[in-house]
């Protein structure tokens, strides 16, 4: 809890618990610890649950852009491509339904006695992310502007399902620092299409955000990326945070 992701670090305990797990539930490429831990403990397929195996993993817009860019297609080996692609997967509710299928099976495989709970809380579980779905759809269906300027590069698929354009301060990887030219032009942008919010995170220092929305002459507010919790968020879930992004998306966009 409190720890970025992606500078993730498991103790020697948590090494164990995976080793010892009946089913992991994980994303290759996006925790190098875990996917070491992983690698270690030589699960077979039926106690794993490999969310890049379910979802198509997408390039972000300015992946996009950079690859278009370039005269020569470069060939890159799997390592390579993986660095290219956005892991947040979740932050699209229906990516959400189909990952909790492929749990639901697992258990189910794993523990058949109770198959008929896994299956009943399963959809449970779909009947509220297909309502998160929803209320998105509705929720953001008539907004003054379709920009949201965030932290780091989480919220593609977000708003890929969704209509809207990330424009991020860092990449993929926030602990990457815009050089002074990005973070001019963002201020431009900001100030030229009339954006309200400058979106911060909950664990990753606000410092750079602060200081478009200062110059921008904007606000601040936090957009989760939902990946992890604090002291502040701890008795939050999945939804719920969802649902506050939702919020403030349309506070932002003055969504009506």
């Amino acid at each position: 809890p409190g720890v970025e992701p992606h500078d993730l670090e498991l103790k020697p305990k948590q090494v164990g618990a995976v080793l010892d797990a009946d089913l992991v539930i994980f994303e290759t490429h996006f925790q190098a610890a875990v996917d070491q831990a992983v690698k270690q403990a030589k699960l077979p397929a039926r106690k794993k649950v490999d969310v890049s195996h379910l979802i198509t993993l997408k390039k972000t817009a300015d992946e996009l852009a950079e690859q278009e860019n370039h005269e020569h297609i470069v060939e890159h080996n799997d390592e390579q491509d993986a660095s290219l692609v956005d892991p947040h997967v979740w932050l699209d509710p229906l990516n959400m339904v189909a990952i909790t299928k492929d749990v639901v099976g697992k258990l189910s495989a794993i523990d058949s006695k109770h198959a008929a709970v896994f299956a009943r809380n399963g959809a449970a579980l779909e009947a509220k992310l297909t309502a998160l779905d929803r209320s998105f759809r509705n929720g953001l269906a008539t907004c003054q502007r379709k920009q949201i300027v965030t932290s780091h590069a989480a919220f593609y698929y977000l708003a890929q399902r969704y209509g809207l354009e990330q424009i991020s301060i860092a990449g993929i990887d926030p602990n990457n620092e815009p050089s002074g030219s990005q973070l001019a032009d963002i201020i431009k942008l900001v100030e030229r299409d009339k954006i309200t919010t400058v979106f911060t995170e909950d664990l990753v220092s606000p410092k750079i955000a602060d200081t478009i929305a200062r110059d921008a002459k904007v606000r601040t507010a936090t957009l989760s990326p939902i990946e992890g919790l604090t002291d502040k968020t701890k008795d939050e879930n999945y939804v719920t945070l969802m649902q506050q992004n939702l919020t403030r998306i349309q506070a932002a966009n003055d969504c009506s």
